[in-house]
């Protein structure tokens, strides 16, 4: 998969003893040969449109019957919105949605598609029925909330999107388990079982605990509680980042077996028919086969016709000899196969790091090399073949620059209390798990999507941008396109774009985002409900919308300055938004812009003497830092 760690297949032990009869047993693949689900298609391309997801039983026939009204009503092989709208009896703005989802994940530009949203717009008929297949792909879920939850809201305050992997014992009833006197170390599974913006309160906790120990001096409980800041936090260091690619192993494993099951019908379904018996009357073009790139690849620059033996080194002059299905499903299931056994081999390693970390001591030194402050790419498993990982950063600020990202698409993951620029041209951007924090997203030409996130600032400029299950947050966009709005969405406030920085505009070029054309007040809302997921849900539910977004109040709206990351290189930070303000967020600049002025020419103004000025200073300094901790 093209998010996969570059780990190289385990060595084989050496053999104790000799065995000759014993014939040598087959190299395991590399990485880089294993066939890989594409991860767009799973984490972008899935929507909550209840008309398109069909119930798995069914599913093969439903696509086959649908294939055959489609074609029908477009003999070049091409869908516009309104066939789509008419085959499946939805409304046409939807068909358009799904249209522009397809085009946002596509391996490769498809001219008569484009971004599926001008006039004339239509998709290869393959690639709308592989669409139309993955929506019946579930996802992995968090487990269920704890079921005394009124009871613990009082000593732990939020939630975390962290928190639906983990455990669902309270603090207390883990530390009771795990945590005998200040001379214990905390297990794992205090890890295991709270987030990662949980640590103040399992502080708080563990030194409640410590200092009512008794038989304990003053200077012993403080050396006590220092033992256990440094035990959480070796343990929150050396395991978090096991834990996380075991999270992402499961997760391609899933994707994996549900190829793995569904094969057969994909084949069939995209397979032209031809006359003969059985297997002989079901067949695959080249052209046709590269379709399958929508789904699965091997590595970036390969295409799938290059890696079968059946189409590989074919006359590029000559066109080659369909092939097949029950071939082409053979060659898929062996590939397949292969890249379950060694993602399943790598997992089983990695939990059996994670058993074998629980029960040994981890130094701070090794518990710091394993950060990912203090990784280099080479080192850090976080750093992906085509993806960046900025993640579980804390109070704190960072900023990735072009030559900083690996691949076309970041995730920024369990963030809190932090700033985080990512000023960069991408494709895709994940924004994930995050709290009280202000995440800053240049220039993404498919789509940002940001889930499961609390009071939260997002100021992106984007081509689109799906927001889900998010509270109390603000978004600051320059979108081409109306915002997907869906899932369990409380308080949440749009806004016009409000930054720049030196490459901004140069960064909108080169991925595609037009800067004259920006939907941020015009969300596009779908269900509370995720049909996606394997959670049983009330009836009725899913006909609920979702809770839509509001304007943020134009006296409100403030420029974000970005500092300058770029030595000599300066901006004009009120002046360069390549987003034009609506007229009446303007008006409220300027309105500000001239208080500001006549405040600054009044002091200027001032006959004050040298006690006066310094009284007025240390005025505006205390003014200042109210402002910056109401900010906060």
């Amino acid at each position: 998969m093209a998010d996969e760690a570059l780990d190289q297949p385990p060595d084989a032990a050496p053999s104790p003893s000799p065995a000759p009869a014993t014939p040598p047993a087959p190299a395991t693949p590399s990485p880089a040969a294993l066939l890989r689900p594409r991860r767009e298609a799973f984490e972008h391309g899935l929507l909550p449109i209840p008309k398109l997801i069909f119930p798995e039983g069914t599913l093969a026939q439903t696509l086959a019957q649908l294939k055959e009204k489609l074609a029908a009503s477009a003999p070049d092989g091409r869908v516009p919105a309104a066939a789509l709208a008419e085959a499946l009896q939805i409304p046409q703005e939807q068909a358009a949605l799904a249209l522009g989802t397809l085009a946002a994940v596509l391996p490769a530009e498809d001219p008569a598609l484009g971004d599926g949203a001008v006039d004339g717009a239509a998709a290869d008929i393959r690639d709308v029925l592989l669409f139309l297949y993955i929506q019946s792909y579930k996802r992995l879920v968090p487990r269920s909330a704890h079921k005394d939850s009124p009871a613990v809201a009082d000593v732990w305050p939020s939630t975390s999107a962290f928190d639906g992997y983990l455990s669902a014992l309270s603090p207390i009833q883990t530390i009771v388990h795990v945590y005998d006197g200040y001379t214990s170390r905390p297990s794992i599974a205090i890890i295991w079982s709270l987030g990662l913006n949980k640590l103040p309160y399992i502080c708080k906790l563990l030194s409640m605990h410590t200092c009512l120990s008794p038989g304990l001096h003053c200077t012993d409980q403080i050396i006590a509680l220092k033992c256990v800041w440094f035990s959480v936090f070796e343990c929150l260091f050396a395991v978090t980042a096991v834990v996380l690619c075991l999270l992402k192993l499961m997760k391609k494993l899933s994707q994996l077996s549900y190829l793995q099951k569904h094969m057969a019908n994909i084949l069939t379904l995209l397979a032209d028919s031809v006359e003969g018996e059985g297997d002989d009357s079901l067949v695959l073009t080249m052209e046709t086969f590269e379709h399958l790139g929508f789904l699965v690849q091997f590595s970036e620059g390969t295409s799938l016709s290059q890696a079968a033996t059946f189409f590989a080194n074919s006359d590029p002059d000559m066109p080659a000899a369909p092939v097949p299905a029950a071939q082409v499903l053979d060659w898929m299931s062996q590939n397949i196969a292969s890249s379950l056994e060694y993602s399943a081999e790598r997992s089983a390693a990695k939990e059996s790091n994670l058993q074998t970390m629980s029960d040994l001591d981890v130094t701070m030194a090794e518990a710091n090399t394993s950060h990912p402050r203090n990784s280099t790419p080479s080192a850090n498993p976080a750093y992906y073949r085509n993806v960046t990982f900025v993640e579980g950063f804390s109070k704190t600020s960072v900023v990735k620059h072009a030559s900083d990202i690996k691949g076309n698409s970041i995730k920024v993951l369990n963030c809190h209390d932090s700033v985080i620029y990512i000023l960069a041209p991408l494709k895709y951007a994940t924004v994930y798990g995050c709290s009280d924090a202000t995440v800053v997203l240049g220039a993404v030409g498919k789509v940002v999507k940001v889930e499961h996130c609390e009071r939260v600032h997002i100021i992106a400029a984007a081509k689109r941008i799906c927001i889900a299950n998010c509270r109390e947050c603000i978004f600051y966009l320059g979108v081409n396109h109306q915002p997907l709005v869906l899932g369990d969405n409380h308080k949440l406030q749009v806004a016009p774009f409000n930054t720049c920085y030196p490459q901004l505009q140069d960064h909108m070029m080169q991925v595609g985002v037009n800067p004259s054309v920006n939907k941020w007040d015009q969300p596009f809302v779908l269900g509370v409900v995720d049909p996606h997921d394997s959670l049983s849900h009330p009836a009725g539910v899913s006909d609920v919308k979702a809770e839509s977004a509001t304007c943020l109040d134009p006296d409100l709206f403030t420029n974000f300055l970005i500092p300058s990351w770029f030595g000599d290189e300066r901006q004009e930070p009120t002046n360069c938004n390549p987003f034009p303000l609506p007229e009446i967020y303007g008006a409220f600049q300027s309105k500000k812009h001239s208080a500001l002025e006549d405040i600054q020419k009044m002091i200027r103004e001032l006959q004050l003497d040298e006690n006066r000025k310094r009284e007025l200073a240390t005025a505006l300094h205390a003014q200042f830092k109210d402002w910056l901790y109401d900010m906060q």
